[in-house]
């Protein structure tokens, strides 16, 4: 036996730091007096802040997957989406309850912002929350149960005043109460005008609707909507200011996708996830007739490409006869492709380029479609990713119009003849849109092409209400025959 074998368990896990830490916090957890969900909460915030991962994909890989009960499982995952969507606005109550901010410890900040979040937006009784969340500081950092005591008992005197205004007139009051970096809100109303920007903040914070597409390259028509009737789910087609949405249906309750027979129809392609916006910008894609060729740049996952096929199919019949995908990562196309034949679109030919320099690995091919899915700032889109709002800079916001700005130089080389270039984001911000819009249009790129109308105006770029389908924006671009 060597002498690392031989040592205490104590001392392996010093030789091992990382280890050591996750053992003790497992322990210090199963020892706590904090509800369950509260403490699957608690890790999922740590998981999020430590990996800078999304917190919907934290959720899936530990709560959806943990042996928490339905209620449970529930309430873990309100706290986590809401304290990832209003962290900021927890955190200066937090420091204003705190003597010496900066020396409190990521963990112990966690579970205070745990028990912030339901203070002064769920709205939780005071004392029991207090009591609760010194169980959740005692659960990471047993030292720090007295700091978390005081922090949290004054913490209830000034959950009493949040959010520190009026805020019917106060816009920096408005945007405490709804979780938003007062820069952000300011910059919104200077965007949209200010009733359209708090009706976006306040929409902002409401579970996402789900709305779901009938993908015909495998499934019979009705058969969607027919499965999900069986399973007690509510089903209804979805009407744009179009008319309606073929294949498209908003589902209630949204627990339905844990049903086996719902799941099956995902994993067989005949149905995928989409919000409601985003299928309506892939009907808007094409015109009255079916272009041999497109060529689609930012397919991400695959979810437009698959959008972009069903419609293909639904109208002609046919898929596209040319589709070229282009992504700037070769793993990401893989994966891509891979999921494209789940859903039974196998002609598909993907390339891995720089979107903002096509012409290095597509020469001078043309294609009567070009559609870009821009990379954005997904401002339109907070309700299912709650870390944006945090995250996103106003320079992340200039850089991102800058490359948006490039993309369309680099693609307008790459439209034929007479044929269209449609460009969409799933943001709200002016400079991404309109101002990129007017910038390509003013471009040397831009002088051979002319904005058409797109679903019968001028673009399309509904708002964020409550109960609505996200916010999206698409142009189309027409190219000189």
């Amino acid at each position: 036996m060597t002498s690392q074998q031989s040592q205490p368990a104590s001392r392996k896990q010093a030789a091992n730091p990382r280890v050591g830490k996750g053992t003790h916090r497992a322990e210090r957890q199963r020892r706590s007096q904090a509800s369950p969900a509260r403490l699957a909460a608690l890790e999922a915030c740590r998981r999020v802040r430590e990996r800078k991962a999304y917190a919907q994909e934290v959720i899936q890989a530990t709560i959806d997957r943990s042996r928490l009960s339905t209620e449970d499982r529930a309430f873990a995952t309100l706290l986590v989406l809401g304290v990832t969507a209003t962290w900021g606005t927890l955190d200066e109550l937090i420091d204003r309850c705190l003597r010496s901010p900066k020396d409190v410890k990521p963990d112990v900040r966690d579970a205070l912002r745990i028990s912030a979040y339901e203070l002064v937006f769920l709205h939780k009784e005071p004392y029991a929350v207090a009591d609760q969340g010194v169980e959740l500081v005692r659960a990471v950092a047993p030292r720090a149960a007295g700091l978390g005591n005081a922090a949290l008992r004054s913490m209830v005197r000034a959950a009493s005043e949040f959010p520190f205004g009026d805020a019917s007139r106060n816009l920096s009051a408005f945007a405490r109460l709804q979780g938003f970096p007062q820069w952000l809100a300011e910059a919104l109303c200077r965007d949209m005008g200010e009733q359209a920007a708090r009706e976006l903040m306040q929409a902002s914070n409401e579970t996402a609707p789900l709305f779901v597409a009938e993908n015909p390259l495998c499934a019979r028509e009705g058969e969607v909507s027919f499965e999900l009737s069986r399973a007690k789910a509510q089903v209804d087609p979805v009407r744009t200011s179009n008319g309606s949405l073929p294949g498209c249906f908003r589902v209630t309750p949204a627990r339905v996708l844990a049903d086996g027979r719902i799941r099956h129809l995902i994993d067989t392609g005949k149905m995928l996830m989409s919000d409601a916006s985003s299928q309506t910008v892939a009907n808007l894609v094409f015109s009255d007739s079916q272009p041999r060729s497109l060529l689609e740049i930012g397919a991400g996952r695959g979810t437009k490409t698959i959008l972009l096929e069903a419609v293909s199919q639904r109208r002609w019949g046919s898929c596209v006869p040319e589709h070229v995908v282009v992504d700037n990562h070769a793993f990401k196309l893989e994966l891509l492709q891979k999921r494209a034949r789940q859903y039974g679109i196998t002609s598909l030919e993907a390339v891995a380029a720089d979107a903002t320099k096509l012409s290095r690995a597509l020469g001078d091919r043309r294609f009567e479609v070009v559609f870009i899915d821009a990379p954005c700032s997904g401002l339109g889109t907070l309700r299912r990713h709650p870390e944006i709002r945090w995250n996103v800079t106003p320079h992340h916001i200039e850089e991102l119009a800058a490359t948006q700005l490039e993309m369309l130089r680099s693609a307008a080389a790459h439209v034929a003849a007479g044929g269209s270039l449609v460009y969409a984001t799933c943001t709200v911000t002016r400079l991404e849109n309109v101002g990129v819009v007017k910038r390509f249009l003013e471009s040397a790129e831009g002088t051979d092409f002319a904005l058409a109308p797109i679903g019968g105006a001028s673009c399309f770029a509904p708002s964020l209400q409550s109960n609505s389908p996200d916010a999206h924006f698409a142009v189309r671009f027409q190219k000189n025959s």
